[in-house]
């Protein structure tokens, strides 16, 4: 499809190109239709943003003599995907290099073609890109970036959205149609997709001995939730000789009509759950959107995420790499850190939200002399010392077949109860909340100032308020927001990494215990007017 021109290119300002920033990504409303969301992801928007990556790339990367820039561009399945994959062409081929697409692919696989080495394939490449906005609506859409040294960070994001907002300002009607034609004389596409299943199936086959079928005779479900992960049920599990049948939502569908690829969503787990168990199979494993985060659910329909899923992992590592560090991000459990500590072994560095903040951190550990093999989050982010630190939810599952082939193998045991028996003398809590709390930021109290600086004062104020407790112990180290012991339980009150929210996690040994914890931040947090208690307040009364 032919990009529309620029008709206002003067009322698109750099302010509005960097809203579309969300973290270490980019994200924003692509499709029309939702009441309230206009599009803020255009074409022209897109071509802009693709050639600003490309200039960026030009600055620290010079091209071989014997060819240009490579850049692949890899997407999901959101009904925009294919849209937007072709103005990303147009705006990389505005700038000369070569545009390599591969399709529906995983997010993991485009970093991976950054260090692939394979000239058949056109590996590697200088760069990639991947269309994506992970389990978020179906009108919305993204781009994450790429390197041989791995995610661009926050700093370069911001770099090539003020590139993009100047890029966007030179377009002419004239300047889009020759972005077509240099597009289509620099297109290439590959099937990126088959070396990257290739490995994942290499990786396990060389854990259980080189066998060449080593998950035969075991039955394991995958849930794609229509996103991209359909690929592992039958380039993955199949070749290893798993029996993949029951697997379900491997088609991609962009509106996601059976559940939100998400391994965080109840819904979503429900769903693998109730395949594992109709099915009688021996595991399941369930993607979201990109597939770089996943999580599991064993043969009696226990579900192996969030703590569980750090646990197992961490258990699995720790194996490999005795006394190696594990970083996870703030929300991780109290009871998982004494099972790291004291069952496992390790040393456990709670930090962070943000899969890039606990991959950075886990490179600087090792860059300091303190060694650290797996950085993961709750959310089903995981990344390891051995994978470059690619953030990848498919290698993740990947260590757990290992597992269940290594164990087969030496006639350890089969079946998920080789993984579920890794996490046994996990302490988990009773009682579990997130509640998140608003910050109206139109209301007189900011008085001008940002929701970033009223959410500090309103941490601040809660931390004056617990020291003067005796029942409550603020945690000694701790990297965002205050984390608080007491009532046996804790809570973690944090600024959003994005927006204007106050994230509450609460874990105690009860309701009763949970609520008294809550009441602790309620007063606190009544003395601030643009901040909305109403979700605390019903969490305390019920």
């Amino acid at each position: 499809m032919a990009a529309a021109p620029p008709t206002a290119a003067s009322s698109i300002e750099k302010s509005d190109f960097l809203k579309l920033q969300n973290g270490s990504d980019i994200r924003g409303v692509a499709v029309a239709g939702v009441e309230g969301e206009p599009v803020t992801l255009t074409e022209p928007i897109t071509e802009a943003i693709a050639a600003a990556f490309a200039s960026w790339l030009q600055d620290r990367k010079q091209p071989d003599a014997a060819r240009r820039l490579r850049v692949s561009i890899g997407h999901d399945s959101r009904i925009s995907a294919k849209t937007l994959q072709d103005a990303v062409s147009r705006g990389i081929g505005r700038a000369g290099l070569d545009v390599i697409q591969y399709g529906l692919a995983s997010t993991p696989a485009m970093f991976s073609c950054t260090l692939t080495e394979n000239e058949d394939f056109l590996c590697p490449v200088d760069g990639s890109i991947m269309i994506t906005a992970s389990h978020l609506p179906y009108n919305r859409n993204g781009f994450k970036f790429f390197t041989s040294a791995g995610g661009l960070g926050k700093a370069d994001i911001k770099d090539i959205l003020e590139r993009a907002a100047s890029v966007y300002k030179t377009f002419t009607d004239e300047d889009l149609r020759d972005l077509e034609r240099k597009a289509s004389q620099s297109i290439r596409r590959v099937e990126y997709m088959t070396i990257y299943t290739s490995n994942l199936v290499q990786a396990v086959r060389k854990a259980a001995g080189n066998i060449e079928k080593p998950l035969e005779g075991f039955h394991i479900v995958v849930d794609a939730g229509n996103g991209a992960g359909g690929f592992f049920a039958g380039k993955v599990l199949e070749p290893l000789g798993a029996i993949a049948s029951g697997s379900q939502f491997l088609e991609p569908d962009g509106m996601f009509p059976n559940h939100i690829p998400n391994p965080e969503d109840k819904a979503a787990m429900e769903a693998i759950t109730k395949a594992v168990l109709d099915n009688k199979a021996d595991l399941g494993i369930i993607f979201d959107t990109d597939v770089d985060r996943s999580a599991a659910v064993d043969s009696s329909g226990r579900e192996l995420n969030r703590n569980r899923l750090i646990a197992l992992m961490s258990a699995i590592v720790l194996e490999e790499h005795p006394g190696t560090t594990i970083v996870t991000d703030s929300v991780t459990s109290d009871g998982l850190t004494t099972f790291i500590e004291k069952k496992l072994g390790g040393k456990h560095r709670r930090f962070k939200r943000g899969y890039k903040n606990i991959i950075d951190e886990a490179i600087r550990l090792n860059s300091v002399g303190e060694e650290s093999h797996l950085a993961i989050e709750t959310s089903g982010h995981g990344a390891l010392k051995e994978n470059h630190w690619l953030d990848d939810g498919a290698y993740l599952m990947v260590k757990l077949l290992n597992k269940l082939a290594s164990a087969k193998a030496s006639g350890e045991g089969r079946g998920s109860k080789v993984l579920t028996g890794l996490v046994e003398g996990l302490e988990e809590p009773a009682f579990a909340a997130e509640l998140r709390l608003k910050i109206d930021q139109t209301h007189a109290d900011l008085k001008g100032g940002s929701f970033r600086e009223y959410g500090e004062a309103v941490i601040h104020h809660l931390e004056n308020i617990t020291v003067t407790d005796p029942k409550l112990q603020k945690a000694p180290v701790n990297y965002e927001g205050i984390r608080v012991s007491g009532y046996d339980g804790w809570f973690l009150l944090r600024l959003s990494l994005h927006d204007p929210v106050l994230p509450l996690n609460i874990e105690a040994s009860s309701q009763e215990d949970a609520v008294k914890l809550a009441l602790v931040v309620l007063s606190a947090a009544r003395e601030f007017p643009a901040l909305d208690v109403s979700a605390l307040n019903k969490f305390v009364q019920a």
